[in-house]
């Protein structure tokens, strides 16, 4: 199996790849956790004082894939999150998160992970779920920064990009320049506070280019559901082209529909949620089950 590691700091065409692997490649991207691991147990409580925030959020790649062609489709199977290490990270409190102006600084914590199960203190446990917080590929035009998602993909920090979904992203250059990164232990829809339990992480994905591919992107695929994204600069917006994309997926999927059957079944069997609320842009998602279209 291939490897990439290499980290950049923005989504853009003038990254050059590290790696270039056919359509139908299995490859393994290491991670960093999204404060580039600079901070640990031992440097806890004066890591901040000294702490590189151009390095926050890298991203692993980016990953060329052959035959990828603006216009495409690249289908991201996420086959294995091996979480690496024994701590996660937390950090909230000023300019961080929906509660930040409570905050006259910032606090970051670190927990043990073990067992699976993520330790916030001697009495509450989380299982772990890990999860992808920043996946995507190039922009056709300017380099998005690894904090913002978008069309492209980029941090959606949706709890659903866990192991065994598959990601659909637009290929919007030539070899899609797939990149990834800001892996969570585990975190909660909304991502409220700013960060989720922040871990370094081996990911193996398989990635194939789709020609021809009639759904809306970002779209997330999982044994029951499927998930279209979007993000935005408000929640209003936000939600309102996710359920966009859910109409058209809908009409995609049962030929023949009405748009005005596809909103009203949208509205009796699409659920709403928000990914996250904290980054420069909010990311909402709408679920359809896929028995809808059996």
């Amino acid at each position: 199996m291939k490897t990439v590691s290499n980290n950049v700091y923005a989504f853009s065409k003038d990254n050059p790849p590290e790696l270039t692997v056919p359509s139908g490649s299995v490859v393994k991207f290491v991670t960093k956790d999204c404060f580039a691991n600079q901070i640990t147990s031992e440097n806890c409580k004066n890591a901040l004082a000294s702490f590189n925030w151009n390095t926050v959020n890298p991203a692993t790649g980016p990953l060329a894939i052959e035959g990828a062609e603006p216009g495409d489709a690249l289908r991201v199977e996420i086959q294995k999150i091996d979480l690496t290490g024994e701590s996660a990270v937390l950090m909230t409190g000023k300019g961080l998160g929906i509660c930040q102006k409570d905050f006259e600084s910032l606090e970051a914590r670190v927990v043990r992970v073990r067992q699976g199960f993520v330790e916030f203190s001697d009495k509450i446990k989380l299982p772990v779920r890990p999860m992808i917080g920043v996946i995507g590929v190039a922009p056709a035009g300017e380099a998005v920064n690894n904090g913002t998602p978008d069309e492209h993909g980029g941090n959606m920090d949706c709890k659903e990009i866990v192991q065994g979904a598959a990601v659909y992203l637009p290929v919007n250059v030539k070899g899609a320049l797939l990149a990834m990164g800001d892996i969570h232990a585990v975190m909660a829809d909304g991502e409220s506070g700013g960060t989720g339990a922040e871990m370094p992480a081996e990911v193996t994905v398989k990635v194939d280019v789709l020609k021809n591919f009639p759904l809306p992107t970002p779209l997330i695929e999982n044994d029951n559901c499927y998930m279209a994204v979007h993000s935005a600069k408000t929640a209003d917006e936000a939600i309102q082209h996710a359920v966009f994309k859910a109409v058209r997926l809908v009409m995609e999927k049962i030929p023949g529909t009405s748009r005005y059957d596809a909103v009203t079944l949208v509205s009796l069997a699409a659920d709403l949620r928000i990914c996250q609320v904290v980054d420069p842009l909010i990311t909402v998602r709408c679920e359809l089950p896929k028995k809808l279209f059996e």
